[in-house]
């Protein structure tokens, strides 16, 4: 029996640094959305890859603290490609989230 897998080369086996994943997520998802990416508030390296919460300016206005920010779950593959995104929460930039019960 033949292998007919074709081997990995270098990059495609290579992990990519958290920082390289942040950078390349950010400009994929604003690229994919015209949307300017200005955070991320989570990152996490999972067995399919990477999952990230980005924070996404998606209405500016006048004054800046009634900007409309959204978060937007980002999912990567090992090498940091886009698989997949939704928006998971939209906000006013001034606005502070509730306390939820527990401290949290």
């Amino acid at each position: 029996m033949t292998n007919t897998k074709k081997p990995r080369t270098n990059e495609e086996s290579r992990v990519p640094r958290p920082m390289e994943v942040l950078r390349e997520a950010r400009a994929q998802l604003a690229e994919l959305t015209g949307m300017t990416a200005e955070s991320v508030s989570a990152f996490e390296r999972t067995e399919d890859g990477w999952e990230l919460q980005v924070e996404v300016l998606e209405v500016a206005r006048v004054p800046d603290t009634m900007s409309l920010l959204a978060s937007y779950q980002v999912s990567l593959d090992p090498q940091g490609g886009l698989t997949g995104y939704r928006r998971v929460r939209r906000y006013e930039r001034g606005r502070a989230e509730p306390r939820r019960s527990g401290g949290q």
